[in-house]
């Protein structure tokens, strides 16, 4: 994630802004810049104080005018109501029902998140109204409010096209204890978009192509049953050798899981290098402090040098406040070489980030 500033004022920006605290200006985050920009004008159609925008129009995206739950942009132009990011939802839930609305707030946050690094990596981001085989989608489902069984549960998971996110993933208590009885290291909301959108890019990017035995060669036969080797390590837990092969224990369960879990730590690793990079991070390298460089457009050699040595201090940095590590991973040979494939597969392919124009999508409201 960039570090961003106020082009009035010069005060630093945090990317869910919607106005500056210093100077009071109003913000938005335009998409086609991957900047956020102090807003000029009024009327609902608003200019940009970044030079690369001068001349173009903007409308708030509607659940940035209409909720306060978004601060991306739309071209004034543009015949969608929604961003970018909020016209991939197909489902929100019940609004009115108590948490739901600060639980959505949340989703959507991260969801924005994951979308900026998709944008980044120039990968193809079309929403299922636009391209209903290949697109892709997102549901936000609520558990029944009334006593359940466990089949009648929201499952977190991908299928054709669609992520669906159990809302209780945004509440931090309930999210902390699945950790806890999963005995997870890591469990975040963000950590779930990025897994999950994994699933949606196998489908996309690998299924189909030609070069499919290298990922094979790599992460597995995805042929192999997945139901039987989901229950099968529910059951008997990882291999004993698992840290030596994989960056997760989950990931040992199915080349499928092992594929999602190792591109979500390429995604942790890539945002926050260049989060690091863009604040003027500096790391201690062979006894020669170095700026960290964005890791955008580096060597993977390069981007596992910065990630460890900055690893060291971002958990150093948690330790000193008494709290856990952020990233408490060990990457081992075979898990970086697993990275390594995913940066090349990403970088080698065509860019296709462009979102053409759509009919307005409609957000449907479960009760």
């Amino acid at each position: 994630m960039n570090v961003y500033f106020c082009q009035h004022c010069g005060e630093r920006l945090f990317f869910e802004n919607t106005f500056c605290i210093s100077c009071n200006h109003t913000l938005g985050f335009l998409p086609d810049r991957l900047q956020i920009s102090v807003l000029t004008g009024a009327g609902g159609e608003w200019g940009s104080l970044i030079p690369e925008a001068e001349g173009f129009l903007y409308r708030k995206c509607r659940n940035y005018e209409a909720e306060n739950a978004c601060n991306w942009m739309i071209a004034a132009d543009d015949p969608e109501a929604f961003c970018i990011s909020c016209r991939l939802v197909q489902v929100i839930p019940d609004l009115s029902a108590p948490g739901n609305r600060e639980s959505w707030v949340k989703m959507e946050a991260a969801k924005r998140r994951l979308i900026y690094s998709l944008l980044k990596l120039r990968l193809p981001v079309i929403p299922k109204t636009v391209d209903a085989a290949n697109g892709l989608a997102f549901a936000f489902l609520a558990d029944p409010a009334t006593p359940m069984s466990e089949s009648e549960r929201i499952l977190t998971g991908h299928m054709n096209g669609i992520i669906t996110i159990n809302l209780e993933e945004a509440d931090d208590a309930v999210r902390e204890k699945t950790r806890l009885n999963m005995r997870e290291v890591y469990r975040t909301l963000l950590g779930h978009f990025r897994h999950e959108c994994a699933h949606y890019y196998w489908d996309l990017l690998v299924r189909s192509d030609p070069r499919i035995d290298e990922v094979r060669g790599m992460f597995g036969d995805e042929r192999a049953d997945y139901g039987a080797a989901l229950q099968s390590y529910y059951q008997a837990g990882p291999p004993a050798d698992w840290g030596v092969r994989f960056v997760t224990p989950y990931a040992a369960a199915h080349p499928w899981e092992d594929w999602a879990e190792t591109w979500s730590h390429y995604l942790h690793i890539m945002d926050t290098l260049e989060s690091a990079s863009a604040g003027g991070v500096e790391i201690r390298l062979k006894g020669e402090h170095r700026a960290l460089q964005n890791p955008y457009g580096l060597d993977f050699p390069s981007i596992r040098e910065n990630w460890h040595a900055l690893r060291f201090v971002i958990n150093s940095l948690n330790r000193s406040m008494g709290m856990a590590d952020p990233y408490p991973f060990i990457l081992s040979d075979a898990v970086t070489e697993k990275l390594a494939f995913i940066h090349h597969w990403i970088s080698r392919r065509p860019a296709l980030a462009s979102v053409p124009a759509a009919p307005p999508a409609v957000q449907q409201v479960l009760p």
